[in-house]
């Protein structure tokens, strides 16, 4: 091969190598253009997504639709009492609990005369279930049904009612009528409070009648308070008991277990279970003794309560023409009334009382009332004591809420299940008899009983205005 040849031959692999490395480097170049403008929109993505959460603080996010209130709702209560001839039901009025539906024969022993609806607010020794139910898809409800387990010994269900209209009270009530009073009442309410053998320092707080103002009632009288809407009679809402259905609840008996609503308009899906936690609790076993003045509470820890309670009132009449004297006290670390205590409680609430101390722990079992705050002697003044074991509320709805936040929650049903263990006794006193009930239960000359055979015309008879009736114009007059 010649030299001229060797080199033609060199030449054209030259330029065929030549238009492979054009080439090539046009692909680089295609290549490093699109690698160029996914890098430019890479980095404008990245800036915009560094941008966003600046925008976003300024405009809100998107907020769950509100909730719906459910279809049918359904309120249990239950209570348990432990008190001598009706006094719980006295008690539990005088203090600040009952009233509302609870019917007047309850403070005269009313279950002995057969079971009605309220006594869970304040019946004598025994306990109470009270049901009440509405459904929004018939709201002239009349009658409902639920079933109950066997436990309950009231199987298979339980018939629900809507009461009668409630008759008004006459405006003249006889010897009810107050005399008012010429000037204004004397007389001095004195607040003491915490378990222990000696009064603490800074105690009383004092109030009087006719120097201090509603502020300073207001201290003593605006207490701790979470009770929320439970058992009520209202017009489409039947309950039970009832004229129809006014079985008492049996000795033994056992809430626990699956239960049902039934009626016009309550949906099929109204099915639940009640834990053993909302089952009946048992009665407050409260022991008393003296030592020094001291009166020494004691009692067995109920194995379901959420915290205790325990208040206590006395007082003392007007013999020597200074007034009338009130005097509470209450288990509480902090200044409390404890007005409003008495009854259920959220569980949220009780848990925060305790932390402060307000409520004494589940595990507490004695509690000593300090010397001297009911009497100067060996043994105290008569006093009215009151003491709560709070159950824990339960609260249930189906079906569960949705996960998706832009779908409004509306339940088929919901359910509020409040309970209680509530004792009544005397400090230093013997206890109180049932008062004088007529056959029917209601108190002679009382709301419910009937005038037939007595005089056309009766001798009105007027009580003093006394320290009871000062009480209650200020609890009224001391906002909430």
């Amino acid at each position: 091969m010649t030299f001229g040849t060797c080199c033609r031959r060199g030449v054209v692999r030259d330029l065929a190598t030549e238009q492979r490395v054009i080439r090539l480097e046009e692909t680089a170049v295609n290549h490093s253009s699109t690698s160029v403008q996914r890098f430019l929109m890479a980095s404008t993505l990245l800036s915009a997504a560094m941008m966003t959460p600046a925008v976003w603080a300024q405009q809100p996010a998107a907020a769950r639709p509100p909730d719906k209130p459910p279809i049918a709702q359904g309120w249990i209560d239950i209570a348990t009492f432990a008190s001598p001839g009706g006094m719980g039901a006295m008690a539990g009025m005088m203090m600040g609990g009952g009233g509302g539906d609870t019917p007047m024969s309850a403070l005269f022993g009313g279950k002995k005369q057969g079971n009605q609806f309220g006594l869970t607010r304040a019946g004598s020794s025994g306990s109470y279930v009270d049901v009440t139910l509405r459904t929004s898809r018939n709201p002239s409800l009349a009658e409902a049904l639920q079933a109950v387990p066997p436990g309950t010994k009231l199987e298979p269900t339980l018939q629900l009612k809507v009461l009668p209209q409630a008759k008004p009270v006459p405006t003249d009530r006889g010897d009810d009528s107050i005399e008012e009073p010429p000037e204004q009442p004397k007389g001095k309410i004195k607040l003491y409070w915490g378990c222990g053998t000696a009064i603490r320092p800074g105690q009383p707080k004092v109030v009087d009648f006719q120097t201090s103002t509603i502020k300073e009632f207001g201290e003593i009288f605006k207490g701790r308070r979470a009770t929320q809407r439970g058992t009520h009679s209202a017009p489409g809402r039947p309950v039970w008991p009832n004229p129809t259905d006014n079985r008492l609840v049996p000795a033994g008996a056992s809430f626990a277990g699956e239960h049902a609503f039934s009626g016009q308009g309550v949906p099929e899906s109204f099915k639940f279970t009640l834990p053993p936690a909302q089952d009946i609790m048992p009665p407050i076993a409260l022991q008393q003794a003296q030592a020094n003045g001291v009166t020494q509470l004691s009692w067995q820890a109920l194995p379901t309560a959420r915290g205790y309670f325990i208040a206590a009132m006395g007082g003392k009449g007007d013999e020597s023409g200074d007034g009338a004297e009130m005097t509470l006290w209450t288990s509480s670390e902090l200044p409390d009334s404890g007005f409003g205590l008495v009854d259920y409680q959220t569980n949220k609430s009780v848990d925060q009382w305790l932390k402060e101390k307000v409520l004494l722990a589940p595990t507490t079992t004695r509690c000593d009332v300090p010397k001297g705050i009911f009497g100067d002697g060996e043994e105290p003044a008569g006093a009215m004591l009151r003491m709560i074991a709070y159950g824990t509320e339960l609260n249930l709805a189906y079906p569960p809420r949705p996960t998706d936040p832009k779908i409004a929650y509306e339940p088929d049903w919901a359910l509020k299940v409040r309970v209680k263990s509530v004792t009544f006794a005397m400090l230093g006193m013997p206890s109180m008899g049932g008062g004088d009930a007529t056959e029917d239960g209601s108190a002679a000359g009382g709301e419910g009983s009937s005038n037939e055979g007595a005089p056309t015309e009766q001798p009105k008879k007027k009580k003093k205005f006394g320290l009871m009736d000062a009480l209650d114009a200020v609890k009224d007059a001391v906002p909430h």
